[in-house]
């Protein structure tokens, strides 16, 4: 553990989130949240302007702190845009997917079998900042990889190329790749043995890679002066402290299984720290295993960014008709949010009628894209379900964080999106969890302190994340 031996009192930790900076300052000696704070993400100027007005309003509610440890963690911009390029779909492809949103990196676009002149002029608009190539076990396939490496480095754009695929031909695609002038990183397979992952290896490449361009961001280089540590993707620190309160730590037992859900401005990331195990035992197993740690991020269901394209997934006539609004105040609601996405609803308005039917429409889209599918099949022996993915049947608890959640009178409303829909049994959502909320959305503080304290923020995660049954208790701030 970091600065072993020291007397730590305070840690101060930033978070640049799309939308928000927020701050915490956590008191180490009593294991317990001193102060917290935000401030709009002033991403298109200099970020240091949000961070100072953020750390103004803790410096207010808090006081002026000794901090012995200062750590960021960014999403500003969106963090970092990657295709992935695989061989087969269900196997490298999903491997690839699955290294990059756990690293924090927003996945635009999966490609399997050889990269075609048409999927060629796809990457080329898609403009990403990273590509991860993978394909083929170790020895085995290597003539698809080869020539995939040969389209990508005929793409004018400038991106970096991950390789993860069959070692046998990493020499080889490196140099073609190389010889065009592209930064290429070369890293373990991400499926060294037929259906065995090992994303490790990815995951760390695609952190190092984040931590170099986004520091490009205006005046976080400044920022990263002053941490103690590098600043890393927001998504890793909000896995890192699930995977704390998840498991525990030194003897001091986790809550176990839970599903987190957070709500944001650019987008709903699902998080969920579980086996998936069937819950039936007439199932069997499609594709490869899951990790028990996983994260998905859904870019078309942010509340503010991308408001347009999740209010028009919703049908404004069916939101409307639940409602009792017109369509164009839906419309003019989801327009001032495009334009202005600092806007926060005014509790009992119609306006906040609308962020909370949104929200609960991209809860329940992004669990459905999260959790496993099951599908019936008929044999000889009577019917098998057959399910792909993790069965999320039996998850006891559901945590909600964003602030979409956050500012809901009705966070429970909110979070029943994830919940099994018997209308569409094929998704293997939970049944009956417990609801939790992050209150104080401190799940990314946390995990920045778990790499220094982990006693410290378990602590502070089971003390202030709790469960919530009615909207009073969240109203009362209970």
């Amino acid at each position: 553990m970091l600065f072993k031996g020291r007397n730590l009192k305070y840690y101060l930790t930033a978070d640049f989130g799309s939308t928000f900076t927020k701050v915490c300052a956590v008191d180490a000696e009593n294991k317990k949240i001193a102060g917290t704070a935000k401030a709009f993400t002033t991403i298109n100027t200099d970020v240091r302007e949000g961070y100072l007005a953020a750390l103004e309003k803790l410096e207010a509610a808090a006081g002026k702190l000794p901090y012995s440890a200062k750590l960021a963690c960014s999403s500003a911009g969106g963090g970092l845009r990657m295709i992935a390029a695989g061989l087969v779909p269900e196997l490298t492809a999903k491997a690839a997917g699955m290294a990059a949103s756990s690293a924090g990196a927003k996945v635009i676009k999966t490609y399997s079998y050889e990269i075609s002149s048409a999927e060629q002029a796809e990457i080329y608009g898609a403009n990403p900042d990273i590509l991860l190539l993978c394909g083929g076990t170790d020895g085995g396939n290597r003539e698809v990889i080869i020539r995939n490496a040969k389209k990508i480095s005929q793409i004018k754009r400038d991106f970096a190329v991950i390789y993860a695929g069959n070692k046998s031909a990493a020499d080889e695609a490196k140099d073609i790749l190389s010889e065009r002038g592209r930064e290429v990183i070369v890293c373990g397979n991400v499926m060294p043995v037929f259906n065995v992952l090992n994303i490790d290896p990815a995951k760390q490449a695609i952190r190092e890679l984040f931590i170099r361009n986004i520091i490009s961001a205006k005046g976080l280089s400044e920022i990263q002066k002053e941490m103690t540590a590098e600043i890393i993707p927001t998504p890793l620190a909000v896995m890192e402290g699930a995977a704390l309160l998840s498991k525990g730590f030194n003897g001091e037992a986790g809550i176990g299984e839970f599903m987190a859900i957070d709500v944001g401005g650019a987008t709903t990331d699902v998080y969920t720290m579980a086996r998936g195990e069937p819950s039936k035992s007439n199932t069997v197993i499609k594709g490869l295993p899951e990790p028990f740690e996983k994260r998905t991020v859904e870019g078309d269901l942010g509340l503010r960014y991308n408001i347009d394209s999740l209010a028009g997934s919703a049908v404004y006539e069916k939101a409307a008709e639940e409602l009792g609004l017109s369509a164009e105040t839906i419309l003019d609601w989801v327009d001032t949010c495009g334009k202005n996405p600092e806007t926060i609803s005014a509790a009992g308005t119609d306006s906040r009628k609308i962020d909370e039917y949104l929200s609960r429409h991209a809860v329940k889209i992004a669990a459905a894209r999260h959790c496993g599918t099951a599908e019936s099949v008929y044999t000889a022996l009577g019917e098998t379900i057959v399910i792909t993915g993790k069965d999320l049947s039996n998850i006891p608890v559901i945590i909600g964080t964003g602030g979409p959640l956050l500012n809901s009178g009705d966070p429970v409303k909110i979070l029943g999106g994830a919940v099994f829909d018997p209308r569409q049994p094929e998704f293997l959502k939970p049944i009956n969890p417990k609801f939790f909320l992050d209150k104080k959305y401190i799940f990314a503080s946390m995990g920045l302190t778990a790499g220094i304290d982990p006693e410290t923020a378990l602590k502070i995660m089971k003390d202030e994340i709790t469960e919530v049954s009615k909207i009073t208790e969240v109203n009362n701030g209970k």
